[in-house]
């Protein structure tokens, strides 16, 4: 350990980081690290969250400390060591009503929130931080506590984080320090699955379902490397395939020859390694993915946009889509965007062609998180696979999955009709 490392534990810097720092060190021991690295940004899943309230206490210090810093010991979160930025809460904090939340989470939220603000966090409330100014060079450390950020930042940039975990993140955006471990080695970072593409996905959808095969058959830990023809994807299209991937593989790191930087060519993209698995993925293959959740005639009671939130290019279509037509009575469909891009599409005019339609735009936060979604439904409808993959096991209702345009328009006609991708 360094003499500054070892001032924090012995508690020249305060208690705060004395037991932030202790996590860490205990951390890094149970993952067999011998160094530590500084942490420079730090992407929190911030706001009063379900799970928080396992510490069943109004004391605000308390409960962060106990649920966000393991601590049997009360300190006061007063100050982070770097760059902050708030993940997704539990509820949009203007539109809470609507989404049914209760006055008390509401009340809680905003009181954490503030508690956060005022120790230098900035409230951005987004799953999309490189959306909003959160941006890590290549080789530099950062922390995040949302899974497919991670794999998007260490793949398209070649920044560096492992996929710690909401106290280990905290721990590290309060004393300023990770394990020098797993993927903030850059030895460590070289692909260990090789998948040939065979086929060129058109759209998000295609880009979705792609990244959901490609975690179906990676184990824990490993690291795809997609060659083939896969054109030019840009943030959108990749931000679903890591969403998914994520979802069903929980891969920290892709490498897409020609396209990440840390692949430029299929020999680089592997270093002095070998592929453990060379596998083919076919167009049919996600055909068998979308299958998994696909249906035709059902009456439809929710639809729900923006997981990853959407950007303002997408809010920008969904307007266009929405323009002149109504959302059916029967249905309920919520489009779900960060507080900076809501902010843009207000000024551009988009917001308002939305809500005319009678859909929904919120912020902040996604039917998964928000534990929003109605129990009661006869179909959900999403166009996010990691929403629909999560989300079904925890309902008897259909659960379906499209395309932006599929899904407004079933929100439309109150209806799911299926059609193919192409």
């Amino acid at each position: 350990m360094t003499d500054r490392e070892k001032s924090i534990l012995d508690g020249r810097e305060g208690p705060l980081k004395r037991v932030a720092l202790q996590f860490i060190v205990n951390y890094a021991k149970v993952l067999g690290a011998e160094r530590l690295c500084d942490v420079t940004k730090a992407h929190l899943f911030a706001g009063a969250h379900h799970y928080m309230d396992a510490c069943a206490s109004d004391d605000i210090d308390e409960v962060i400390s106990e649920m966000l810093l393991c601590s049997p010991e009360r300190v006061s979160l007063d100050c982070f060591a770097c760059y902050a930025q708030a993940d997704v809460g539990p509820t949009d904090p203007a539109r809470w009503q609507e989404l049914g939340v209760s006055p008390e989470r509401h009340v809680k939220n905003r009181k954490i929130l503030e508690k956060y603000t005022k120790a230098g966090l900035y409230p951005m409330a987004t799953c999309t931080p490189y959306l909003s100014g959160f941006l890590p060079r290549m080789g530099e450390h950062y922390v995040s506590t949302e899974s497919h950020a991670v794999t998007l930042m260490n793949s398209l940039w070649g920044a560096c984080a492992n996929a710690d975990g909401i106290e280990a993140a905290y721990c590290s955006a309060v004393c300023g320090k990770t394990p020098l471990w797993g993927n903030h080695i850059m030895s460590n970072r070289r692909g260990t699955h090789h998948f040939r593409v065979e086929f060129t996905p058109q759209d998000v959808m295609e880009w979705d379902l792609l990244g959901y095969v490609v975690g179906s058959r990676t184990p824990t830990h490993s690291i795809p490397v997609l060659s083939g023809d896969l054109g030019t994807p840009g943030v959108v299209e990749l931000k679903s395939c890591f969403a998914s991937m994520a979802t069903t593989g929980g891969a920290e790191l892709c490498h897409i020859v020609g396209v990440t930087p840390e692949a430029p060519d299929f020999d680089r993209a592997f270093g002095s390694r070998k592929a453990a698995v060379e596998d083919a993925i076919t167009f049919g293959d996600i055909e068998k993915a979308a299958d998994l959740f696909a249906g035709s005639g059902e009456a439809v009671d929710y639809v729900s946009l923006g997981c990853p939130h959407y950007s303002i290019d997408q809010v920008r279509d969904v307007a266009a889509l929405l323009e002149g037509r109504e959302v059916h009575g029967d249905t309920a469909l919520w489009i779900w965007t960060s507080p900076a891009v809501r902010e843009l599409a207000d000024r551009a005019g988009y917001s308002r062609t939305i809500e005319l339609s009678g859909a929904r735009l919120v912020t902040s936060s996604c039917p998964l998180v928000s534990e929003t979604w109605p129990r009661d439904a006869s179909a959900l409808v999403f166009d996010s696979l990691k929403q629909a993959h999560y989300i079904r096991p925890e309902t008897k209702s259909t659960v379906l999955f499209g395309s932006m345009a599929q899904c407004v328009d079933a929100a439309v006609a109150g209806r799911w009709e299926r059609r193919s991708s192409r």
